[in-house]
């Protein structure tokens, strides 16, 4: 299988060797409308590193260091007074283990100069590190049950985000990002990051064969990617967009999860979120700069590292 292919119906590739017409289901022209007129993406994410594919064949960007026109996004998006929101999940002793200093390099470098929600959830509400938000920055704490995690994090995880998408965050932010708290900025993770439907490659999946990336493959199962068909591999750790899109990602999840149950399966959150982004393509996928795994060595496309995944300790 060729990354990026939908399987027999599709055989395009990088943008410039389809077209939306060609594309099956036209998904490069409903992106296209998706990101905005033509010419518009065109001057934002019109950079080119000739060392990695900078677009997906449905015409997403997937944004590299250097793919990108950080002086015109920022002028893009100044005139939207915009305010980002930032769910992390820190239940158990991860709270303890790494929550300091997500906070510290996310208020940091996560979306400087805008204004900035943090939604943090965790069991303790009185347990937030002693870190104070920079200005245009808030702290929101979203209290989740004690031990209600252990049995799957990511269930809860995302059950407990969507309940607040609903009562809340979608009145309160512009875009939504949510992550696992083993995460430390790097460097600037800003507005090229931003996109109605936002998708996070795989740090190690991305180099590798991908005829062996670990989709789902049991037919039962609402999560199944059958053999030859697939994108990318996508990575649960980091997923964004605007708050519905987000809820939507969240929904149809649950709802893989409860029709696998029915069928004695339990497929991974990884599993339902790569199966989702296959069938509703990403209008932005952040590389694998964006969550680089600390237990591999970056390769020399790798070339900043905008967060790094620390390799979580028993919990």
């Amino acid at each position: 299988m060729v990354p990026g292919t939908q399987g027999p119906q599709t055989q395009c590739w990088v943008h410039g060797t389809c077209s939306a017409s060609g594309c099956a289901s036209g998904a490069c022209a409903a992106v296209t409308a998706e990101a905005g007129p033509a010419s518009l993406v065109s001057g934002l994410f019109d950079r080119k590193r000739p060392d990695v594919i900078a677009t997906t064949y449905w015409r997403a960007p997937i944004i590299w260091e250097g793919t990108f026109n950080r002086q015109a996004l920022r002028s893009h998006y100044r005139q939207r007074n915009l305010t980002v929101g930032l769910a992390v999940f820190a239940a158990g002793r991860t709270a303890d283990q790494y929550l300091e200093l997500f906070l510290q390099s996310a208020n940091k470098h996560f979306m400087a100069g805008y204004r900035v929600v943090f939604y943090i959830m965790m069991e303790d509400p009185y347990g937030l590190p002693d870190v104070q938000p920079d200005p245009l920055r808030t702290f929101q704490v979203l209290t989740i049950e004690d031990d209600s995690w252990w049995h799957d994090r990511d269930l809860v995880r995302m059950m407990t985000l969507g309940e607040h998408i609903i009562s809340h965050i979608q009145d309160e932010v512009d875009f939504l990002f949510s992550m696992t708290v083993e995460h430390v900025f790097q460097g600037d993770f800003g507005v090229e990051t931003l996109g109605m439907s936002v998708a996070q490659l795989h740090a190690w999946w991305y180099f590798k064969d991908t005829e062996n990336v670990p989709y789902e493959r049991r037919p039962q199962s609402a999560a199944c990617i059958p053999f030859g068909w697939g994108d990318f591999f996508y990575d649960g750790e980091i997923v964004g967009g605007t708050p519905l899109q987000v809820l939507k990602l969240i929904q149809d999840y649950l709802k893989g999860v409860t029709q696998d149950a029915i069928h004695g399966l339990n497929s991974t959150y990884e599993s339902h979120l790569n199966k989702y982004f296959f069938l509703h393509k990403p209008s932005r996928l952040l590389s694998p700069e964006y969550s680089w795994d600390t237990a591999f060595h970056p390769p020399q496309q790798v070339q900043t590292i905008k967060v790094l995944r620390l390799t979580r300790r028993a919990l």
